[in-house]
This record gives C-alpha cells, sequence and structure tokens, in this order.
C-alpha cells in the first residue's frame, strides 16, 4: 500500500522538463495507462453507446408501441366477440321462447285431436252397439216368430183331420183360380 500512496506522491514530483525517463513503478502506470484508456473510451465510445443506446430506445419504443397496438386489436375483437355472444344469447333465448310455445301448441293440437278421436271412436262404439241391439232384437223376433209359426203349425195339424184338411186346401185352390182370372 506504501507504493501506491508513493506513487501519487511522485506524480506532483515529476521535473516539468527536459528529462524523459521510464516509470519503473507497475502500479503508477497501469493506473495512468487505464486512465488515458478509459478516457480515449469514453471520448470516443461516447457516441458509439450513445447511438447503440438510441437504437435500443427505439426498438424498445417499437416494441411498446406494437404491444399496444396488438393490445386494442384484442380490445376490440374481445368486445366484437362479445357483442356477437349477446346477439347469439338472444337468439338462443328467442329460439327456446318459441320452441316452448311451438311446443305448447303441438301439445294442445294433440290434446284436441285426441279428444276428436275419442269422441269419433264414442260414435262408432255407440252406433255398433245400435246395430248390435237391433240384429239381436231382430233375430229374437225371428225366432219368436217362427216359434209362434211352428206352434200355429203344430196346433193346426193337430186339430185338423183329413177332410178338413182337404177343404182348406180346396178353398185355397178357389182363392187362387179367381185371383188368376182377375188378372187376365
Amino acid at each position: 500500500m506504501k507504493n501506491v500512496t508513493d506513487s501519487f506522491v511522485s506524480l506532483g514530483q515529476w521535473p516539468s522538463a527536459g528529462s524523459f525517463g521510464f516509470n519503473t513503478d507497475i502500479l503508477a502506470t497501469n493506473l495512468i495507462n487505464l486512465s488515458v484508456v478509459l478516457g480515449v473510451l469514453i471520448f470516443f465510445g461516447k457516441g458509439v453507446c450513445a447511438s447503440c443506446l438510441d437504437n435500443r430506445k427505439q426498438r424498445i419504443l417499437k416494441t411498446i408501441k406494437n404491444s399496444e397496438e396488438l393490445r386494442e386489436g384484442a380490445i376490440e375483437q374481445l368486445e366484437k366477440a362479445r357483442t356477437r355472444l349477446r346477439k347469439v344469447e338472444i337468439e338462443a333465448d328467442q329460439f327456446r321462447v318459441n320452441g316452448y310455445s311451438e311446443i305448447e301448441r303441438e301439445k294442445l293440437n294433440l290434446i284436441d285431436s285426441t279428444y276428436k278421436t275419442l269422441e269419433q271412436l264414442e260414435n262408432y262404439k255407440n252406433e255398433t252397439i245400435n246395430f248390435e241391439q237391433q240384429k239381436a232384437s231382430n233375430q229374437v223376433r225371428q225366432r219368436v216368430f217362427q216359434q209362434a209359426l211352428q206352434g200355429a203349425l203344430g196346433t193346426l195339424n193337430s186339430c185338423l183331420n183329413s177332410e178338413l184338411h182337404l177343404r182348406t186346401i180346396s178353398a185355397n185352390i178357389g182363392i187362387l183360380g179367381a185371383m188368376k182370372q182377375i188378372t187376365d
């Protein structure tokens, strides 16, 4: 450490002119050389560093500007997407409401057509019942008539003897002959 302070002291003791020599103190010469190199670098490198820093600053500003433009574009796209989403939601609600009302209409139409079909089936049932009742009544009448006719024939056959039977046949033949003359 004593050498460093001695070198600074010896700087102040340099002769002003006439002698030129080598300074053998390594620490003193390195500091002088470093200060000269730094001075030259600062003097000449100041413009280069300033231009590098300006270029870097311009690139950073340009990147920030591009980022801001991209952000604004993204915000615009987001707003457009939100607007489209709102429109789609409104349309979906309309479809939902229309679908529900359409379902209700179809339901009412189905219920009405079912009631009409049931009414028609009830009418057909009643008509079929009436027809079957008439058919059954006719069958009963025919059976009663046949039984009555068979009973009357049985009674006639049992009451008629052969002479009465011949007279009835002769009377009927006479009636048929008279009818024939009238028609001629």
